[in-house]
């Protein structure tokens, strides 16, 4: 079983790693379906607690938008695989992490849609 951790702001993936105070927490199986699913909120924003909660519970990847390089190279140093620089809903790119085509700096919004243009 694999565990994904996901930096939250709202619904969305949070702006700043060390800003997040929710993450979902996400146990996949074999078949890449997610079998457990729970969001965590937390009583303050701290990188340092995260990294220690990404090792305390056996996460091996973790999805956030910007995170400082000495928290990234942590991670990676405890062989955590890190995909950092994501933007999008939380739900989008869990999909698309599933489905195995998330990359660090994917931008997985959709354009909104002008009034009166029709060719967006």
């Amino acid at each position: 079983m694999k565990k994904i951790l996901i930096s939250l702001y709202g619904n969305d993936v949070a702006p700043r790693f060390d800003l997040a105070t929710e993450v979902l927490i996400a146990s996949m199986g074999e078949d890449g379906q997610v079998v457990d699913e729970k969001i965590l909120v937390l009583p303050q924003a701290s990188a340092e607690k995260l990294c220690h909660m990404v090792l305390t519970e056996d996460v091996q990847t973790v999805i956030c938008g910007g995170i400082e390089e000495e928290y990234y190279q942590y991670l990676v140093w405890k062989r955590v695989e890190v995909l950092d620089s994501v933007i999008g809903p939380a739900n989008v790119v869990m999909d698309h992490y599933r489905q195995g085509t998330l990359q660090s700096g994917d931008i997985l919004l959709k354009r909104r849609q002008r009034e009166g243009d029709e060719n967006s």
